[in-house]
């Protein structure tokens, strides 16, 4: 059986980077890994601290892709490291979602994303479904 998650009111909804689980990370609190995603696209500059104090990963996430922010060069080589650290934290960070994750046993995780054909499946399940894969790795690592 393949597990899908892609809204936050749904069954597995703590897989979505827009969860309210909170953590700290790099000595700041993050509302979200989805704050703590779309800063990292802005390291070392004033933006960081502007989407880690948005209210909602929403903001966070139109803010990130904002391309009148500066850009990190480094991006495409770190994104995924990134990621896996944000995803990482949370599940170390609360009990209860880490029991979610480890029930999943050897099940497939895929994040449904009709638009995301990097960290979804895309619309016609053909993605890379890089977010499934990481909370699969984390699973493992939590183990």
């Amino acid at each position: 059986m393949t597990i899908y998650f892609y809204t936050t009111g749904e069954q597995y909804g703590c897989f979505s980077n827009f969860s309210p689980h909170g953590f700290v990370l790099d000595d700041l609190y993050w509302p979200t890994s989805e704050h703590y995603f779309q800063a990292q696209k802005f390291l070392g500059t004033f933006h960081v601290e502007q989407i880690r104090l948005v209210k909602s990963p929403n903001e966070a996430a139109k803010m990130g892709r904002e391309r009148t922010r500066p850009l990190r060069p480094d991006w495409s080589e770190v994104k995924d490291d990134i990621m896996r650290k944000a995803v990482l934290r949370k599940f170390e960070t609360h009990a209860d979602i880490k029991e979610i994750l480890l029930s999943t046993c050897e099940e497939e995780i895929v994040e449904n994303s009709p638009i995301d054909w990097y960290w979804g499946c895309g619309a016609d399940g053909s993605g890379k479904n890089m977010l499934g894969i990481i909370l699969m790795e984390i699973r493992y690592i939590l183990r």
